[in-house]
């Protein structure tokens, strides 16, 4: 079996998501660090114009947006569970809102003066005043309209709220995890845990679930080299696709971006399409082909 590789950052929200996940389905992976924002060069040879963390990777298979690494990981682990296919729309419609609009809420309401001195120690001022500076233009470009300071604060406790009486039982929807569990674990990690807000100690439910699901741990990693991963998808080939999907765009050169921020477009040859799944096929001289995997929810497509 493939190695699965991670490209992340420790203070990555959406980087905790997906390591939480690889603790609870038990597996080993790579990982490869890299640097809060863009430039960032294996990951443009790998996912073209892509500028989200974390990217993850599986020979020469490519996977971008947390939602595309659920998938593979529970295709990898045997845990439908971690994909929000053929999920009750009950825990579709929370993980679309958790992951966007709470999830936005949990980082502007999280993000004060003590979360720019943790970055500033664990990196440097230089680094961090370049990360605010990025993450200010990409918000001007985005499309979803970010509450501010106190609202941003009141969303972020109107979902504790909600979670709190949720949690009859050790997990969001029954007595073990599924994909929503991960999908607001890792704002709530961002808040209380980075950020130091103690703003679950009138929620004792959450509280306790916020521990069960911290103790999932993150799998069995081991480091490896940025040019270490690059290698390894050019001395593969990417899995053979069996059908093309259904869609008009199928064969043709097309560009993909998501639809709410960080919309930088990937370029490429559209391979599959589905309700479910965008892949596109993508040549750099440094990997040679790979296929790129994107979720078809939340991305727009269009002719390059």
């Amino acid at each position: 079996m493939q190695e699965f590789i991670l490209y992340h950052y420790a203070m990555s929200p959406f980087s905790e998501k997906v390591r939480a996940m690889l603790g609870y389905a038990g597996l080993s992976w790579q990982s490869v660090i890299v640097r809060e924002m863009p430039p960032r060069p294996m990951l443009s040879a790998l996912a073209g114009g892509y500028r989200k963390v974390p990217v993850a990777q599986s020979g020469a298979d490519v996977f971008c947006d947390s939602r595309a690494i659920a998938d593979e990981i529970a295709r990898l682990s045997g845990k439908p569970e971690l994909s929000l296919a053929n999920q009750p729309q009950a825990v579709i419609d929370f993980v679309r809102t958790t992951d966007l609009e709470v999830f936005l809420a949990c980082v502007i309401a999280a993000s004060d003066g003590r979360m720019l001195r943790k970055l500033i120690r664990d990196t440097s001022l230089l680094n961090a005043l370049r990360f605010l500076k990025d993450r200010i233009t990409m918000g001007t470009k985005s499309r979803v309209k970010a509450v501010r300071g106190p609202q941003a604060k009141a969303k972020v406790m109107a979902h504790i709220e909600t979670m709190e009486s949720m949690l009859a039982k050790d997990f969001l929807f029954g007595d073990t995890p599924c994909i929503a569990d991960f999908s607001a674990y890792h704002g709530l990690w961002f808040v209380c845990d980075l950020a130091g807000k103690p703003w679950l100690r009138d929620a004792p439910n959450v509280a306790a679930w916020l521990e069960r699901m911290k103790a999932f741990g993150h799998g069995k990693p081991s480091e490896i080299t940025a040019d270490q991963a690059l290698d390894i998808a050019r001395n593969e080939t990417p899995r053979a696709i069996e059908s093309a999907g259904g869609n008009e765009l199928t064969g043709k050169n097309v560009e993909v971006a998501p639809d709410d921020y960080g919309r930088d477009p990937v370029a490429g040859r559209l391979v599959f399409a589905d309700e479910q799944t965008l892949i596109l096929e993508r040549s750099h001289a440094r990997v040679g082909q790979v296929h790129v995997h994107f979720p078809k929810q939340g991305y727009a497509i269009k002719p390059a």
